[in-house]
């Protein structure tokens, strides 16, 4: 089991040593996230399937920071505004729900952070004002293997979803230093009604 769990976890850290544009993917979101706070501005995610249950986690977490956060859809989001921030996921750069949100907080002043592994593809980069790029395998290039690597052990879009968990734990312990949020302080912010 441990071994099938390393192979796992390699595939998933061999995403984060591809090379990327600077800055990177965890210092763009971590500049957005922070600005939104030091403005007032509440940040929402959206994005659909697993990609969308990654961003809920992550949503939960900027809570537990002390930022006003919202998942697009629940039933007490309020109306996004000039101050706030959408982070989106579209790994395969595009999904018609995801653009209509995209550009909804657009046509709103907001700003829009778009996560793909995808960014010259797709029709969701056109709302972003910026993208973050994840450069895994998503369903889009599900059954492609990258020459002369081993072959993929996830299916489907799990290594890119699985980065996106990764990333947002690397995110959340930067802000945290950021905004001076001690564990103990996270902590406290954790719900009782369990």
């Amino acid at each position: 089991m441990s071994s099938l769990a390393s192979q796992i976890c390699t595939q998933i850290t061999s995403v984060f040593t591809k090379p990327t544009t600077n800055p990177t993917s965890l210092d763009l979101m971590v500049d957005e996230i922070a600005s939104a706070a030091s403005r007032g501005g509440r940040v929402f995610v959206y994005g659909v399937g697993r990609e969308g249950l990654m961003l809920k986690a992550l949503c939960m977490r900027l809570a537990h920071l002390g930022l006003t956060s919202h998942c697009v859809f629940d039933m007490t989001t309020p109306p996004i505004s000039a101050v706030d921030l959408l982070i989106a996921s579209a790994g395969p750069g595009g999904f018609s729900t995801v653009d209509a949100i995209c550009g909804v907080a657009k046509s709103n002043g907001a700003r829009v952070m778009l996560l793909t592994a995808q960014p010259g593809l797709g029709s969701a980069g056109k709302y972003a004002t910026v993208i973050v790029e994840i450069p895994a395998r998503t369903m889009a290039d599900d059954g492609e293997e990258e020459e002369g690597s081993e072959p993929l052990i996830l299916p489907m879009g799990s290594l890119y979803e699985g980065a996106m968990f990764v990333l947002f734990e690397m995110v959340v312990f930067r802000l945290g230093e950021v905004l001076g949020q001690s564990p103990e302080v996270v902590r406290s912010r954790h719900t009782n009604l369990e």
